[in-house]
């Protein structure tokens, strides 16, 4: 099933950056990422327990704020799609698809960042 819209518009409203908003987020637009979100919340948490630091914890919050956006945005999930589809038929690091599409993979991400960093 389509988690797409039709008519081109965001599939759900941009979610404050809180673990459990992004989670909520997450679990709407695109569930199958769940585990993997999950999964770097718990390092990020533990990391943060065992050094007293919470930077990986705002990396985390920074990362999967952009990853939603991505994910709720037809247009950048579009262009992530699309790239990393050129990413695949690629045969190594030296095809000539290889670097244009590793090239919108990070405008895409960066995009994504900046949005959610309004």
């Amino acid at each position: 099933m389509s988690t797409q819209p039709i008519d081109g518009g965001e599939l759900i409203p941009r979610p404050e950056r809180t673990p459990q908003a992004l989670r909520l987020a997450m679990a709407r637009v695109a569930p199958h990422r769940l585990a993997e979100m999950e999964k770097a919340k718990e390092e990020a948490f533990e990391f943060a327990a065992e050094t007293g630091k919470i930077g990986h914890i705002h990396q985390w919050v920074a990362y999967w704020a952009a990853q939603v956006e991505i994910e709720r945005r037809p247009d950048l999930f579009l262009r992530r799609d699309r790239a990393l589809e050129a990413v695949h038929r690629t045969t190594n690091r030296e095809d000539p698809a290889f670097r244009p599409a590793m090239d919108e993979l990070r405008a895409v991400d960066d995009e994504a960042a900046r949005a959610v960093s309004e």
